[in-house]
């Protein structure tokens, strides 16, 4: 029985491809003008917490069907074979299956504390390196110019100019 061997390269560059183009885009953040700092953080981690209890974490596993691939007649200077077909099992993944919820359920509860998700552009080195010194500790009024920057502990600051 012949084996076939399925190359991941393929795969493995549109997942590196995809993971490029989402790091560029821009990012959602709650915002409301004037709020410091801290309480957007301390609200935004209440509202998760509650979300969390409200939706909690169901993993479902699933499974993408199997895949078969026929086999193929091949001829060269007269003499003919053919390669069988060959199956490939479904990967089997998980699926969160309140993950939906539980951002509607984040995003109702910061909205009933005033706050609204707005997409900012990526901050990039210079803008937050020029900007990061001169920030205070409440969200800036938004512009053209405002952007998002995310610190090594992966929190989110809305920078002005």
């Amino acid at each position: 029985m012949a084996k076939f061997k399925i190359s991941a390269k393929p795969i493995f560059l549109l997942s590196l491809l995809s993971v490029t183009v989402a790091a560029c885009g821009p990012i959602p953040v709650y915002y409301r003008e004037g709020a410091s700092v801290a309480r957007l953080e301390e609200d935004g981690l209440s509202c998760k917490v509650a979300a969390l209890k409200d939706a909690p974490v169901e993993n479902q596993i699933r499974q993408h069907p199997p895949q078969y691939f026929p086999g193929e007649r091949i001829c060269t200077d007269g003499r003919c074979w053919t390669r069988p077909g060959y199956w490939i099992d479904g990967q089997i993944y998980t699926v969160d299956v309140n993950l939906g919820l539980r951002r509607q359920l984040e995003q109702s509860c910061m909205e009933k504390k005033g706050y609204r998700q707005v997409s900012l552009k990526r901050c990039s080195m210079d803008e937050a390196s020029s900007r990061l010194a001169s920030q205070s500790n409440r969200l800036p009024p938004l512009s053209e110019q405002t952007c998002v920057w995310k610190s090594p502990d992966n929190t989110l600051r809305i920078l002005a100019p």
